[in-house]
């Protein structure tokens, strides 16, 4: 069975200054993007899309697409704010994206079959990309079946800042029973903290698992997803800072149980890039996955 991978590009990187998507991290000018692309083709993923902001499309083309012309299928999308559903209202000055629940949504009309979604600036590993293939191919378009790979919170930190992560609660039989997203994440004298809407302070357990945003659907979570960003642009679209995460779309329907998420276990490691100091760490990871083999020292 056919699967796509979606892989979420459209960051305005505004911690990070600049457009880290496109940033050479690999001993021959390789993005992060270019070994998830890789891992993707040698899991068994047929088809890559993209979604990306219209003010880098030129430079997405030459940099990143064009390599990829003759070892897969692929495109790309654009995600702009104005792609809402029809009659939806918003704040005519909002600049920032919709969030990752959007972005997902913008890729509607580039996928018919299972799919897995990504983002672009994180290096999930080889591991995480063959469990999500075979899920997907095994569970053969049933509706609201989708899957997850999470990773242990300790390990998805940055030293630089704060980050954001979806926390997760799982039960004995590896099935997601409920996550929230939890921004201002950071490791402080030893203890994992997040901020409240209070602006508490509230300690996360260090091996709390987290999404970092690969998952597994299929193609009946576009409209799940829709009727509630519809909801969302009716509470929210005056509110100029306000994001739809996948996960809230996730949680919502595990708690109205339109759908069931399981969580794959994988041997690899995560790290990615979330501020400009994490490049230096990303870049010594590969180097060290390509001494030890598991990568080639030129990949493209």
């Amino acid at each position: 069975m056919k699967t796509t991978l979606l892989i979420l590009a459209a960051g305005l990187g505004n911690r990070y200054g600049g457009l880290k998507q496109l940033d050479a991290v690999g001993a021959y000018g390789e993005t992060i993007m270019d070994y998830s692309v890789f891992d993707a083709i040698r899991a068994g993923f047929q088809k890559i899309v993209f979604v990306i902001r219209k003010d880098f499309a030129m430079e997405f083309e030459k940099k990143i697409l064009s390599k990829y012309r003759n070892q897969i299928e692929a495109e790309y999308v654009f995600q702009d704010i104005t792609d809402v559903p029809e009659n939806c209202k918003f704040d005519a000055n909002r600049k920032k994206p919709w969030g990752t629940g959007h972005a997902v949504m913008v890729a509607q009309k580039s996928i018919d079959t299972p799919f897995a979604v990504i983002n672009a600036d994180d290096f999930y590993g080889y591991d995480a990309f063959c469990v999500t293939c075979e899920y997907l191919q095994q569970t053969q378009q049933s509706q609201g079946k989708y899957s997850m790979v999470g990773y242990v919170i300790n390990n998805t930190l940055s030293e630089s800042g704060f980050v954001s992560r979806g926390v997760c609660r799982i039960d004995k039989n590896n099935m997601l029973t409920s996550i929230t997203e939890r921004t201002k994440i950071k490791k402080i004298n030893n203890s994992i903290l997040y901020v409240d809407d209070s602006g508490n302070n509230v300690k996360i357990p260090d091996n709390s698992i987290v999404s970092m945003n690969f998952w597994g659907f299929t193609p009946d979570y576009f409209e799940f997803s829709k009727k509630m960003f519809i909801n969302f642009l009716q509470e929210n679209g005056s509110n100029s800072n306000a994001e739809f995460y996948i996960p809230t779309v996730v949680n919502n329907l595990i708690q109205n149980r339109q759908a069931e998420v399981t969580a794959l276990k994988t041997t690899a490691k995560w790290f990615g890039i979330t501020y400009a100091q994490d490049k230096i760490q990303t870049i010594s990871n590969i180097k060290q996955l390509i001494k030890k083999g598991e990568y080639p020292k030129k990949i493209l």
